[in-house]
């Protein structure tokens, strides 16, 4: 039986397939730098306060118990206090205490912030068009003040941290992933009025039902018409009704999909460009060839060679 919350679907399906995990410890005044990668970045404020200069350049005060994520690992800075001079997080020593963890100190003495530092990889694909229209900054504010749970989720991340203990890096990834998973249902939850866009098409009843039959069954022989019985529509409603949510044709939305997928099957799991075209439903190697040069400006053999994390195309309208 068909879930009745697409979106919900989606959030139940975020999982986190790599990652790492830092303890700073932070004696003012201090600034630390955060370059741009294609991982998501989060921060728990564990103890302290500190300033979070947005990419906007906004500064904004983070107390102890708010989360920060940045779902595009965009460019930004935290510091001892707004406007504070920062460096790049690499400059300092890195402490290894484990697999994929860390311990950076800054300053002599009492510190006076303590944050948790990850750099996250999304390993569920239906996450990148809730990634895609996410801001650049989500900001969950108090979050172990409000829930006990998530305070005991705070306390738990400390901990494995703190006693360098073998696994940590696999337990924190797990944490993390409630932690992240609760920081994007807040923001989700908060754009219900949203009349437009991916989030307002995927929690239409009618609309939510095509994008997750797309999502599901990419290699399906999908048209006009078999996606609009899967609605209850008639295709000329489905059509502008879809183009009036989402912004772009079904159609449209199909083929950026099924290339957003191509992408992550020849980077990254290095599948043959004959499979990836076999997989979603293109009669020829040739003519998914087309259609992925089309929509990357290269030949998928040239994405398969490159291989490695790197960023794809957006596929959004």
């Amino acid at each position: 039986m068909r879930v009745s919350d697409p979106l919900a679907e989606v959030l139940q399906d975020l999982r986190i397939v790599d990652g790492s995990y830092g303890r700073c410890e932070l004696v003012a005044p201090w600034g630390l730098s955060f370059q741009t990668q294609v991982q998501a970045r989060f921060h728990l404020v564990v103890a302290g306060r500190c300033a979070l200069r947005e990419p906007s350049g906004r500064w904004r005060w983070l107390e102890t118990g708010d989360a920060v994520v940045v779902p595009r690992g965009t460019l930004h800075r935290l510091a001892s206090k707004p406007n504070g001079r920062t460096r790049p997080l690499e400059d300092y020593p890195l402490d290894e205490i484990g697999d994929r963890a860390y311990e950076v100190h800054v300053g002599r003495g009492t510190p006076s912030t303590v944050l948790v530092c990850c750099s996250v990889t999304f390993g569920e694909v239906g996450m990148a068009p809730l990634l895609a229209i996410m801001p650049p900054v989500l900001l969950l504010r108090g979050a172990s003040q409000r829930d006990p749970l998530l305070r005991a989720i705070v306390d738990a991340m400390t901990e494995e941290v703190r006693t360098k203990r073998v696994g940590a890096a696999t337990i924190m990834v797990r944490l993390a992933d409630v932690m992240i998973t609760r920081v994007i249902r807040e923001w989700a939850e908060s754009r219900h009025a949203d009349t437009r866009g991916w989030l307002a098409a995927i929690r239409d009843p009618r609309i939510g039902r095509v994008l997750a039959a797309i999502h599901e069954r990419p290699g399906d022989s999908w048209s006009l018409a078999s996606l609009a019985k899967t609605a209850r529509m008639s295709r000329s409603v489905l059509a502008e009704r879809f183009a009036a949510i989402v912004g772009t044709s079904p159609a449209r939305y199909l083929t950026r999909w099924r290339m957003h997928l191509a992408c992550g099957w020849l980077r990254r799991d290095r599948t043959s460009v004959a499979e990836a075209a076999a997989r979603l439903g293109y009669g020829s190697e040739a003519a998914f060839s087309r259609a992925f040069k089309r929509y990357a400006g290269r030949p998928p053999s040239a994405m398969r060679r490159q291989g490695g994390p790197r960023a794809e195309p957006a596929w959004l309208p």
